[in-house]
């Protein structure tokens, strides 16, 4: 179980910080039980005031204390702090992942040892607990372990359990997924200014649309084509605006940009 297990963070970003923020909310441990290690002073100084959590200077002192230990660096400095920690980690704590593009095979072997050990992929709305992580396990990690790091994850919105292989796809999909998000809210926006609407009115108009829509895929469970024909009146406006995203590629465009990323997730993990 992983309450009030001790959990130390390698790394006080933002995403360490999103997780505190949902372990804490969720009641998963007490702020004592959570440690935080990194090279600024300031972000340590910041997860102390907001959180009241544990904080220190050096990673080895973290992991030497943590029952889990949670490598929230990015992935060019990974391999230097898993260098730093190798010796100090023990086969009896679970160790997580969230740097990108790092496969489980690379971690062991830089550690030079076989630890429970899960790659997670978190997204960027973790950060308001609206986020969705998938997750990887190393070969032959206990049922509990995996547990453990979902519970972990679902402090900061939903779970899945893929194969390593599926990592990449992952990246392309949910982790790049935000931006490509953020870019449709902002034409949409526009849109609305060009056509006449205040700009802070067509934000409003863009923001909850986009809010709204994704929430009712979720929460009615209905595939998102029926869901859009109950909008699409015939010879009604919003088949007007369809047709002109058909001619310009919509979604071929959002699928293609899917396949980049995933490729380009897949180059940088080489």
């Amino acid at each position: 179980m992983i309450e009030n297990q001790k959990i130390a963070f390698l790394g006080a970003g933002n995403m360490a910080e999103a997780l505190v923020s949902g372990i804490i909310t969720a009641k998963l441990c007490e702020p004592a039980c959570l440690f935080a290690s990194d090279v600024s002073a300031t972000r340590l100084e910041v997860l102390k005031d907001r959180y009241h959590i544990q904080v220190g200077a050096i990673n080895v002192d973290a992991v030497l204390w943590a029952d889990v230990v949670i490598l929230c660096v990015k992935p060019q400095v990974l391999n230097e702090v898993l260098l730093d920690i190798q010796s100090s980690l023990s086969e009896k704590q679970l160790v997580i992942s969230v740097a990108a593009g790092v496969s489980i095979a690379s971690i062991q072997a830089t550690i030079g040892q076989t630890i429970p050990l899960v790659r997670a992929m978190p997204n960027t709305p973790a950060i308001i607990q609206e986020g969705v992580t998938a997750l990887a396990a190393c070969s032959g990690l206990s049922i509990a372990h995996v547990q453990d790091a979902q519970r972990i994850f679902e402090s900061v919105g939903q779970v899945v359990v893929v194969d390593e292989s599926l990592m990449n796809a992952v990246t392309g999909l949910s982790g790049s997924g935000p931006a490509y998000v953020y870019l449709a809210i902002e034409a949409l926006i526009d849109g609305g200014v060009r056509v006449g609407l205040p700009r802070h009115v067509a934000h409003t108009l863009a923001v909850q649309t986009v809010l709204g829509a994704a929430k009712m895929v979720k929460e009615t469970g209905e595939h998102p084509a029926v869901l859009k024909d109950r909008v699409t009146s015939p010879g009604g406006t919003t088949i007007a605006g369809l047709q002109q995203l058909e001619i310009g590629g919509l979604r071929a465009t959002l699928m293609d940009a899917v396949e980049a990323a995933t490729y380009r997730s897949s180059e940088l993990g080489k």
